[in-house]
C-alpha cells in the first residue's frame, strides 16, 4: 500500500472520529440531548412567526408562510452554526493539535460537517411542513435544491476556514463575527419578503439579492414552498445574474484556502 494511501485513509478517520465527538459533545449532559437540533431553529421559528407573522403580518401575501419562514430560519441557522464552530474550532482543538501531526483543515471540516448533518435533519422538518401544508414543489426541484445546499456548504465553509485562522491570532474575530451573523440576520431577506424591500426601493432589493445567503434562501423557497418566491431570474430577469453570487463564493473560497495554508504555519504558536 502507498504511503499516500495510508495517510489518506488515517485523515479519513481522524475526520470521522472527530465529527462523531463533536456530534456527541454538543448536547452531552441535556435531557432533551440531540433533540435540541431540531428543537432550537423550530422554537426560534415559533416566536418569529408570532410576532412577524402574526402581529406585524410580514407574511400578508405570501403563499404558505410558515414554511417560507421556517425555510430561511433553518438555512441561516446552518450558515451561522457551520462558521462560529468552525471559527473556534482551531483554538478549541488546541492540545491536539500541539500532540499530533496532521492536516489542520481537518478540525475545521469535522466542525462544518457536524452542522450539515443538523441540517440535514432540519430539511427533514421541513419536508413535514411542506407536506403537512401543501406547499408547491417545483420539478426541477430534486435536482436543483441540493446544488443549492452545496453551494451554501461551500460558501460556509470558505467563511469558517477564514475565520479559523484569523480566530487563532486574534481573539476579537468571534465577538465581531457575532455582530455580523445579527446584522446580517436582518439585512437578508428571512423575516420578511423580498418583495416588500422592492416596494420601498427596488435597488435596494437588486443589491441584497446578490448576497448568496439570500439567493439561496429565495432559490430554496421558490423551489419547495411557492413559485411566487422572488429569485434572482425573476428580479434581474435574465439567468447570468447568477454569476455574481456564484462567483463571490468561488473568490472567498480562493481566499480563504489561501489564508488558511499560510496562517497554519504558525497555529501552534499563536494558540
Amino acid at each position: 500500500m502507498k504511503i499516500s494511501n495510508i495517510v489518506s485513509r488515517r485523515n479519513r478517520i481522524l475526520l470521522r472520529e472527530l465529527v462523531i465527538t463533536d456530534f456527541k459533545l454538543r448536547y452531552q449532559g441535556s435531557i432533551l440531548g440531540y433533540l435540541w437540533s431540531l428543537l432550537k431553529p423550530l422554537l426560534l421559528f415559533g416566536i418569529l412567526y408570532i410576532v412577524f407573522g402574526e402581529i406585524l403580518r410580514f407574511g400578508k401575501g405570501i403563499p404558505y408562510y410558515p414554511v417560507y419562514l421556517l425555510m430561511g430560519v433553518v438555512l441561516w441557522n446552518f450558515f451561522t452554526e457551520a462558521t462560529r464552530q468552525g471559527m473556534t474550532a482551531i483554538v478549541s482543538r488546541g492540545s491536539l493539535l500541539r500532540k499530533i501531526n496532521f492536516p489542520k483543515y481537518i478540525v475545521v471540516f469535522s466542525a462544518t460537517i457536524s452542522a450539515l448533518i443538523n441540517l440535514g435533519l432540519n430539511i427533514i422538518v421541513i419536508g413535514i411542513f411542506i407536506v403537512i401544508s401543501g406547499a408547491e414543489i417545483q420539478m426541477e426541484a430534486l435536482i436543483l435544491f441540493p446544488l443549492v445546499i452545496i453551494e451554501l456548504y461551500i460558501l460556509s465553509l470558505a467563511v469558517a476556514f477564514f475565520l479559523a485562522a484569523a480566530n487563532v491570532k486574534y481573539r476579537d474575530v468571534s465577538h465581531i463575527w457575532d455582530v455580523f451573523i445579527q446584522a446580517g440576520f436582518y439585512a437578508t431577506p428571512i423575516i420578511y419578503p423580498i418583495s416588500m424591500v422592492i416596494e420601498r426601493s427596488e435597488w435596494v432589493a437588486k443589491l441584497m439579492i446578490l448576497n448568496p445567503i439570500a439567493q439561496v434562501i429565495q432559490d430554496s423557497r421558490y423551489l419547495l414552498t411557492t413559485s411566487a418566491s422572488q429569485t434572482l431570474f425573476s428580479v434581474y430577469g435574465t439567468f447570468t445574474v447568477y454569476l455574481i453570487p456564484l462567483t463571490v463564493v468561488a473568490m472567498l473560497s480562493i481566499i480563504a484556502s489561501f489564508y488558511f495554508k499560510k496562517r497554519s504555519k504558525y497555529f501552534t504558536e499563536d494558540l
